[in-house]
């Protein structure tokens, strides 16, 4: 299932996870350092009104200014001490409990968050998000489609069985690519591959799923062995059938997401229900299902009651 995917580029090789860095004695450190600071500024604001002893010539501070020093000193001893007191508790703790896993540095949990991303790309199911289609999008669809970008990647991050997702038809001098650095801290370094080539010549087309409101066939399972693609569309540009049309113009299947199935329409004032969703819902959806194995509980997380849909009652 590890295909060779032409034009793309990974990120980064798997890093050796480290221990716990970034310890207590940093934070104390950094936390004294943060306290000094501020206190050289309250002092430094004050400078202007030192006096000079007539006779010596030594500098003396204004009652105001040693008030303060005093003050941040009180500070500064009442945070040691509290650090303290947390490091014994939090040996205590250690000592009753064994067993219990202690908390990880962000350096650690960010590393152990990469390996397992890199770790979907040769074992986890495929998304490819097709973004061939953003030729004719506005500014405003453009931005909304890279926030939806952030989402989607959020939550794969967090997810506990990661997809490894494919952005193809993606060039670095678009538009679409400038308003993603923009809007997305750290999009350069998203640990997914970006292509110029599209789905259909960069994956074989007998292992590809248009996922399209349009289709017949509702998605009953996710499969490792396939590729579920997504057509990178915002609201404002949809066009009814455009990525189902895309899709049997290459004979590759097509399939929906269950809503039809699990669902049904809730009457509202607007009379309106659309099954069409935003690029990240319909992965959230995937990915709670490949967790879960449950529809409802998937499609529930994904179709907000904004839609005009609600899950069917037992007896329905």
């Amino acid at each position: 299932m590890d295909w060779k995917l032409k034009g793309s580029t990974q990120r980064t090789e798997s890093p050796m996870l480290q221990g716990q860095e970034g310890g207590a004695e940093d934070t104390e450190a950094d936390e004294l350092s943060e306290s000094f600071q501020l206190l050289q500024i309250d002092v430094a604001c004050e400078c202007q009104e030192r006096e000079t002893l007539p006779t010596g010539g030594t500098p003396w501070s204004s009652k105001n200014v040693q008030r303060k020093q005093r003050h941040w000193e009180k500070i500064i001893a009442a945070r040691k001490s509290k650090r303290k007191q947390e490091k014994e508790r939090k040996k205590a703790n250690r000592a009753e409990n064994p067993g219990v896993c202690t908390q990880h540095s962000k350096r650690f949990l960010k590393a152990l968050t990469k390996e397992k991303l890199l770790e979907a790309r040769h074992s986890g199911p495929r998304l490819c998000i097709d973004l061939s289609m953003t030729d004719h999008m506005s500014k405003k669809e453009m931005s909304r489609l890279a926030g939806q970008i952030r989402r989607l990647y959020g939550s794969n991050k967090r997810a506990d069985r990661p997809f490894w997702i494919c952005l193809t038809g993606f060039t670095a001098a678009s538009p679409l690519y400038e308003e993603c650095l923009r809007m997305n801290d750290g999009f350069s370094s998203y640990q997914l591959d970006i292509t110029e080539e599209d789905c259909f010549s960069l994956f074989p087309l007998e292992s590809l799923v248009y996922l399209t409101p349009d289709s017949e066939h509702a998605l009953e399972d996710v499969d490792l062995n396939k590729v579920y693609v997504l057509g990178g569309l915002v609201d404002e540009s949809i066009q009814k059938k455009v990525t189902f049309q895309k899709a049997q113009e290459h004979s590759v299947k097509t399939a929906r997401l269950p809503i039809q199935e699990y669902m049904v329409r809730r009457p509202n004032g607007k009379n309106y229900h659309s099954e069409i969703l935003a690029i990240n819902q319909v992965f959230d959806i995937l990915s709670t299902y490949f967790d879960t194995h449950n529809w409802p509980k998937a499609l529930k997380k994904g179709v907000s009651p904004g839609k005009g849909y609600v899950l069917q009652s037992p007896d329905e």
